[in-house]
């Protein structure tokens, strides 16, 4: 019988959370925690069965199988690179680091030292995403139209505030690094095109933020082109008051219209010129991801979460999941956000990307 992995989990917040109990749905095994402050460790290993305290030197030192970074983004360089030379996998949360030196030094590093490493771009896993994917695969005509936008409001409130708004914790952009990457992503993982150039504009609904000038934005329109010839245009924000996590997208051709909203995933909504129709998830069908989960139980962010941990289980066993997101994709990331900033720094002016 294979042995579970082992985890170790570093950092207490939201998303160390979320990691921890993916990698228990996984199957996996959670024996440490390392935190900011030994409090916060204990406190989250306290919600897990059998994990313990413990500090970064402590994880680094141990014989867990893969380490799940969760700290703030300016620790993530640093933090993965001493994981990897230590012999460990990596689950590094996005952004993968907050310059684009940085996050090719990771990816070349893990691919020298042939560490799993991977990037947790988990609304690749929804059932739709994928059935998109496999449609536009097969479709005569690609998309030339590909739309959409992300939308939140936890930083709606003047008074709201964490390390993210910081550009010396965070990276220079927020609005587009933290959550516009993950609409990029999904663009070129279901069309797969890729963006080669774009235009982008920064905005703030709050340019004093808890009684400091912030020096992170709040929103981001960004117009792109890809190397199939698409154009397109996605709109970022995370001041828009009511949108929870409205992550939404329409990939247009001239054959079908494929569209998706993360606040309602079950769902696929597939435009034709002659008829239009919905597709509602199943594991069954062709093209679908397989899941746990048959059709009619509705699949949400923490199965998503659950199935990029078994894969990237699986891609420690030597098996190769279709799909996986890696460090490879954080790099992409790290480019388009250094495009984006640099676009919109530059005013009008359309900003090459490094293939």
């Amino acid at each position: 019988m294979t042995a579970p992995v082992s985890a170790a989990v570093v950092g207490t917040g939201f998303m160390g959370s979320v990691h921890a109990r993916a990698t228990l749905a996984a199957g996996g095994r959670v024996p440490l925690v390392a935190g900011s402050t030994p409090d916060r460790a204990k406190s989250l290993a306290a919600d897990l069965p059998d994990a313990t305290p413990a500090t970064f030197e402590q994880v680094l030192a141990s014989d867990v199988d893969v380490v799940h970074l969760c700290t703030p983004n300016h620790l993530h360089h640093a933090m993965a690179r001493q994981a990897l030379e230590a012999g460990k996998h990596v689950v590094c949360e996005k952004p993968l680091a907050v310059s684009v030196a940085e996050a090719a030094d990771l990816t070349e590093l893990a691919a020298r030292v042939g560490r799993v490493a991977t990037v947790p771009f988990v609304y690749r896993f929804y059932s739709a995403v994928r059935q998109a994917r496999a449609r536009i695969a097969t479709d005569a005509r690609a998309p030339w139209l590909l739309h959409g936008s992300y939308l939140q409001d936890w930083l709606a409130d003047p008074a709201a505030d964490n390390w993210r708004t910081d550009a010396a914790l965070g990276g220079a952009s927020r609005a587009f690094g933290d959550i516009g990457v993950h609409w990029c992503d999904l663009m070129e993982f279901v069309t797969g095109q890729r963006v080669t150039a774009l235009q982008a504009t920064l905005g703030s609904a709050h340019p004093v933020r808890a009684g400091r000038r912030s020096t992170t934005e709040d929103g981001a329109t960004v117009t792109f082109r890809t190397d199939a010839g698409a154009i397109g245009t996605l709109v970022v924000s995370q001041a828009s008051a009511g949108r929870k996590n409205r992550l939404w997208f329409s990939f247009d051709g001239p054959d079908a219209t494929y569209v998706f909203d993360q606040e309602n995933p079950e769902r696929l909504w597939i435009g034709g010129r002659a008829e239009n129709r919905t597709l509602l998830r199943d594991p069954a069908r062709p093209g679908e991801r397989g899941d746990a989960l048959p059709a009619g139980h509705p699949q949400g962010y923490r199965e998503c979460f659950a199935d990029f941990v078994t894969d990237t289980h699986a891609a420690i066993r030597g098996a190769a999941p279709d799909g996986l997101p890696t460090f490879a994709d954080g790099l992409r990331a790290a480019r388009l956000t250094e495009a984006v900033v640099r676009s919109a720094a530059d005013g009008s002016t359309w900003t090459e990307i490094a293939p």
